[in-house]
């Protein structure tokens, strides 16, 4: 992958009202700064709890990004990829018009999806049945 200096990547996810829940995405995060040597790779969530697009784009702009990518870390292409995502960076871009802001393709399908979900599936097989574990919201009560 042909990445300049100038360029940054910003991994947006859904998030969580759940502190911690988008560590998946922090961890892919770290292992695109490692392989994309001199890159800056950062996240942000649409959720309450953040850090959401604007602080983080402009985080970029900041540290000298001439060129954003912007890449939905999303499966599928519903509602959050077809409009909620193109206004939020459309009304931001309008602070920085130097940057070029690219909305990168969402994950979508890949071949090694097939792999992952079977090697997932392998395993659950030792996980316990539904009525013996408790919800998060079970834990929090206890």
């Amino acid at each position: 992958m042909k990445i300049n200096h100038k360029d940054a990547i910003i991994l947006l996810g859904h998030g969580s009202r759940i502190p911690g829940a988008g560590e998946g995405m922090e961890c892919v995060a770290e292992g695109m700064r490692k392989k994309l040597d001199g890159c800056m790779v950062e996240v942000c969530y649409m959720s309450k709890l953040g850090p959401h697009f604007p602080e983080i784009f402009d985080k970029c702009a900041a540290g000298g990004a001439t060129r954003v990518i912007v890449m939905p870390y999303f499966l599928h292409a519903g509602l959050h990829i077809l409009e909620d995502i193109p206004e939020i960076l459309r009304e931001k871009a309008k602070d920085h018009p130097s940057i070029e802001l690219i909305l990168g393709r969402h994950l979508g399908f890949d071949d090694c999806l097939v792999d992952l979900v079977i090697r997932r599936t392998d395993e659950s097989r030792t996980l316990p049945d539904i009525r013996c574990i408790k919800t998060h919201k079970e834990e929090q009560t206890d």
